[in-house]
């Protein structure tokens, strides 16, 4: 039977078939992935060929194959890992919630996740929330992230649940698609899941007021089924993104406005940092390219994980 995996517990996976029915599922033996090497075999959104578990009385199957995956999103398992997480497989768009407040999305954030969908193939939105919420300084730096990531080649939306602005351009969107809210917790995905999808029992996470960082309410990734023939997956709040799997080579390929600029420059193989002649830092310096999204681009060539989790780029 073919079915697509709704939720991951670790161990256990809650499928949907073809008609509709829900099964829990299992792995038997290991599963083979050509060129990942991830601590889930099995990811939430991955289409699976499973077989009824023929020892249980219960609706259960055993997971045979996954099939190829169209796209993914990864992110590293912890800090200290080499290892790599799979957040969601086979995503038609991925929106990036991101406030400029209570809690604070860097840029570095922003562009660290862009880089990552980009080369997985991704396509990306954002969704700038708590729109109702900014005034003054922030509503200043609000239109600066919509001045920005436009430019770039990036839709973004203004968004508020609790006026209900960009609701109805989000619903659109979404139709008849499998889509991913992402960004850190205490943005609002699960707010915006709550009010696309009333009649599900998802919590909202609130944020801290000491500590700025929202609490996590969402403990492992799950899909969601809405009326209009959407999909949301529904994951835990990401605290930084890595640059995984890439070459540091690789990484102005995925810059959008940098990757226009390459062969202009004098040396093919011009990393974009002390060489002369170079396209990418003279269009910094005549202001086509954000000097935002250049220090992204030195942080990712450094790898510098601690400068790139603090507000030093925001």
């Amino acid at each position: 039977m073919r079915g697509q995996v709704y939720k991951s517990t670790g161990s256990w996976y809650k499928v949907k078939d073809e008609k509709g029915e829900f099964w829990n599922c299992r792995t038997k033996g290991k599963l083979r992935l050509a060129g990942i090497k991830s601590t889930n075999p099995v990811a939430v959104g991955d289409f699976i060929e499973f077989e009824k578990d023929e020892n249980s009385p219960e609706q259960e199957g055993i997971i045979k194959e996954i099939y190829d995956r169209k796209n993914y999103l990864l992110r590293k398992s912890t800090n200290l890992s080499k290892q790599t997480h799979v957040i969601a497989a086979n995503v038609d768009l991925l929106f990036l919630v991101v406030t400029i407040d209570n809690p604070p999305t860097s840029f570095g954030f922003i562009d660290r996740f862009l880089v990552m969908a980009e080369a997985f193939n991704v396509p990306v939105h954002i969704l700038i929330n708590k729109w109702d919420l900014y005034q003054n300084e922030s509503l200043e730096k609000a239109e600066e992230y919509v001045q920005l990531y436009t430019s770039v080649g990036y839709p973004v939306t203004r968004l508020s649940v609790e006026t209900g602005e960009g609701i109805e351009e989000l619903k659109t969107l979404i139709k008849d698609k499998c889509i991913v809210f992402s960004g850190h917790s205490g943005v609002g995905k699960s707010s915006l899941l709550k009010l696309l999808a009333p009649d599900l029992d998802i919590r909202i996470g609130d944020t801290s007021s000491v500590h700025q960082k929202g609490k996590h309410t969402t403990t492992f990734a799950e899909m969601f089924d809405l009326d209009f023939n959407a999909r949301i997956i529904d994951t835990p709040g990401i605290k930084g993104f890595g640059i995984t799997r890439l070459e540091k080579d690789e990484i102005a390929l995925y810059f959008k406005e940098m990757k226009a600029l390459l062969d202009d420059c004098k040396f093919y193989n011009c990393k974009h940092l002390n060489e002369p002649n170079c396209a990418v830092k003279e269009a910094v310096v005549d202001g086509e390219i954000a000097e935002s999204r250049y220090y992204s681009y030195l942080n990712m060539m450094e790898d510098d994980e601690s400068n790139f989790r603090s507000n030093k780029y925001h």
